[in-house]
């Protein structure tokens, strides 16, 4: 993740003078602006319960949900999910204290030459002419614990700090959970997904979305599917702004109290032979008031080769993907800006999709089945 993005300004910042209208390197063009689709009523993301995968009565139609969940949608909300949630309070508490502090506190935090994206700043920007995220990150490698940059995590105010240390070990633990169960998914044995991961990295990225006197002019988080394995995002406040781009239209995701948004990444496509879905999602702003998310990302190691998990590649499935050095794969992501799947579909072998729909559910079924 050595791949860096150039300086810009923080838009906390500019956020906090009394703006009418917003800096023009922010303004998009016509077709770039964040149009919700008018479709009504718009469907909603499936919900999972996880307590219902480990009992012996519910276990059966809830895998078949999470299965379909992860194939039409790639995205899903994930309740009973185990993690306390008065850890789950102080640390989005302490993500917003965080984005508080003084400037020049920040500023010890903020992104360094020479060493890639991590840090206090933005990402993917690699020219001077590309528009800009009305959005600051605070993005750092959290396990294990050796990777970690010594000017970041180790730095970060208590309590903070043992609060995320807890969260982080909470969510790797749960990202297995979830992983080890789409292995079961999809009749694959457990070892197979779990060596394509090998030991397992983790990174986390808090979002900082300040209002916007034109949020209707602005993209917070620019279209795009997740590079790595599984994303577990936490809504940090009641502000909404996450959408996913289901069957082309733009859904805003509603997030329930005490649940994670979980979405598939580019990694685990490619593990799933493309029967589990990355799919494309954006982060949209608003006038009144500042939104925070926390995501947890879990990828594999970076000495690991992904490829499609070997008992998915038959003569009737052929792989839909190369393998590739997973260094190589975030080389290509993190060089460019942050667009859509286009990563992703440059690792295609063919055009063809050899998703098999034979064993998926109605959308529409889960909805009622689980909201």
């Amino acid at each position: 993740m050595d791949s860096t993005s150039l300086t810009v300004p923080f838009v906390q910042e500019i956020a906090k003078e009394a703006l009418t209208s917003v800096p023009e390197r922010y303004v998009r063009p016509l077709h770039e602006r964040p149009t919700l689709s008018t479709t009504t009523p718009l469907p909603q993301v499936p919900v999972i319960d996880l307590s219902k995968l480990f009992s012996q009565d519910l276990k059966e139609p809830e895998l078949e949900n999470l299965h379909c969940a992860a194939k039409e949608w790639g995205f899903f909300q994930l309740i009973n999910h185990g993690v306390s949630s008065s850890l789950v309070e102080k640390v989005k508490r302490g993500a917003l204290e965080f984005f508080n502090l003084p400037m020049e506190e920040k500023k010890m935090f903020a992104q360094r030459e020479g060493e890639g994206v991590e840090g206090y700043g933005q990402a993917f920007v690699v020219s001077e002419e590309q528009k800009l995220e009305w959005a600051d990150m605070f993005f750092m490698l959290t396990l294990p614990p050796q990777l970690r940059k010594p000017y970041l995590f180790p730095n970060i105010p208590l309590p903070f700090r043992d609060d995320l240390e807890r969260y982080c070990s909470e969510l790797k633990k749960l990202a297995i959970k979830i992983i080890d169960i789409m292995g079961s998914a999809l009749s694959v044995e457990r070892k197979e997904i779990r060596e394509l991961f090998g030991d397992g990295v983790q990174s986390m990225r808090m979002n900082y979305y300040p209002p916007c006197p034109q949020p209707e002019l602005v993209m917070g988080l620019n279209p795009h599917s997740d590079g790595g394995g599984l994303t577990i995002l936490l809504q940090a406040n009641e502000m909404e702004g996450l959408q996913i781009n289901k069957d082309g239209l733009w859904i805003p995701v509603k997030p329930l109290p005490n649940s994670f948004i979980i979405n598939v990444g580019d990694m685990i496509e490619i593990m799933t032979n493309g029967i589990y879905r990355s799919i494309e999602h954006r982060a949209t702003v608003n006038l009144e008031k500042e939104r925070l998310s926390i995501a947890a990302f879990y990828n594999p190691s970076m000495e690991v080769t992904i490829g499609p998990a070997p008992s998915l590649v038959t003569p009737k499935t052929p792989a839909v993907f190369r393998s590739i050095k997973v260094t190589e794969y975030y080389r290509g992501y993190l060089s460019k800006e942050l667009k859509g799947r286009s990563h992703l579909d440059s690792m295609r072998l063919q055009n063809n999709d050899y998703r098999n729909s034979s064993n998926c559910c109605d959308p529409n079924q889960i909805h009622s089945t689980n909201i």
